[in-house]
């Protein structure tokens, strides 16, 4: 018998989108920071780091990919359902996906949300994306499917053990002389500190998570190779203006102290994202790559999760988890290190919008 996902008819992978062409990259900006009085020429200026790869971000073919893995993942094991994808910012909109799904005949679908941690951005604004999206699709007359979102994965073993196998790797690809010394960046996107500290229900959150997951993947190296690397959580992508604090040390400035004192090499960890983003390709690979060998810093750069098999993996783990709640029945929470599992619903508060109340779904306000 294949397992039970019931009472779920389908898979809806829910992300943050990005621009397919050149002419795709100003109206996608505009998307993205709509409501923030961002000025244009700061588009501009982030839309350059688009331009250098064509004007085409990797994340929807990254999703494409990872939808076609998971696809085949369910099949393996008997799982028959329909996966959809629906994006924040850009084709296929939320709004368009759901609308197909309720034609489908989908009546319930488990939400997968490309964020492993929680934020506002990161949690609260999907879950307030999908209810503008059911919103949108209702004004129609039509009857939407049942939204449920998958819990936080930062530290599902699926996610987690990908980024130390990859953390190895790139301590391999190190010159011995710069390896003995090495430091290990683990990079994440900052946000402002006023988001960390209403993120989660009880704030600092995502601060808290990412340090869980450095912490447990230093000690998974320091089993593997005998030597405590130095670790440290850094940050990249500030997008605000200057007199908002955002999360620091910025991973271009500590590599640059690194190299001050003494240091010769650094690994860099992206444990804040699931597949190579712009952030990863530009802001990494690019950038802190370029200051590496500016300072004289050797630098290796960690694989994300992306198209691993265990990361593919699970995400049917976290669906057979769900069902199970969702029909009473007690089921064992796959995760590792010192967190425990996250929740189903989002707590009261949690996450909260600093701007104003609005509609959020999957959550208990």
């Amino acid at each position: 018998m294949p397992p039970d996902i019931a009472p779920y008819d389908a898979l809806l992978l829910v992300s943050f989108g990005g621009p397919e062409k050149a002419e795709d990259v100003l109206p996608f900006l505009e998307n993205v920071t709509r409501g923030r009085g961002i000025p244009r020429e700061r588009l501009e200026e982030v839309g350059e780091h688009y331009y250098l790869f064509g004007g085409r971000s990797p994340i929807n073919d990254q999703n494409r990919r990872f939808i076609a893995a998971v696809e085949e993942d369910l099949r393996s094991s008997g799982i028959e359902i329909g996966v959809y994808w629906g994006n924040r910012n850009w084709d296929p909109y939320l709004s368009d996906t759901l609308a197909q799904m309720q034609a489908d005949g989908v009546r319930r679908a488990a939400c997968l949300v490309t964020s492993a941690y929680s934020s506002y951005s990161g949690c609260r604004q999907y879950r307030e994306n999908l209810a503008e999206a059911v919103a949108t699709v209702s004004r129609s007359g039509i009857e939407v499917p049942r939204l449920d979102r998958l819990r936080h994965y930062f530290n599902h073993p699926g996610f987690v053990e990908p980024m130390v196998d990859a953390t190895l790797t790139a301590l391999a690809d190190l010159s011995d002389p710069s390896r003995r010394d090495a430091h290990v960046l683990f990079v994440t996107h900052s946000i402002p500190e006023s988001m960390n500290d209403t993120s989660g229900p009880s704030g600092g959150a995502y601060v808290a998570q990412h340090r869980a997951v450095a912490e447990e993947i230093g000690e998974r190296i320091r089993q593997e190779t005998g030597h405590r690397y130095p670790t440290e959580l850094v940050f990249c992508s500030r997008s605000g203006p200057p007199q908002v604090p955002w999360l620091e040390p910025d991973v271009n400035d500590r590599v640059a102290e690194l190299a001050e004192l003494g240091v010769g090499g650094v690994v860099v960890v992206p444990i804040g994202f699931v597949s190579d983003h712009m952030e990863v390709i530009y802001d990494l690979d690019t950038e802190a790559k370029a200051t590496a060998e500016k300072v004289g810093v050797e630098f290796a750069r960690a694989a994300t999760a992306g198209l691993d098999p265990r990361f593919v993996a699970m995400v049917r783990d976290l669906l057979l988890e769900r069902s199970a709640v969702e029909r009473g029945l007690e089921t064992q929470r796959a995760t590792v290190g010192g967190q425990a599992p996250s929740w189903d619903l989002c707590p009261e508060g949690c996450c909260r919008n600093l701007r104003a109340p609005q509609p959020a779904l999957c959550g208990r306000d």
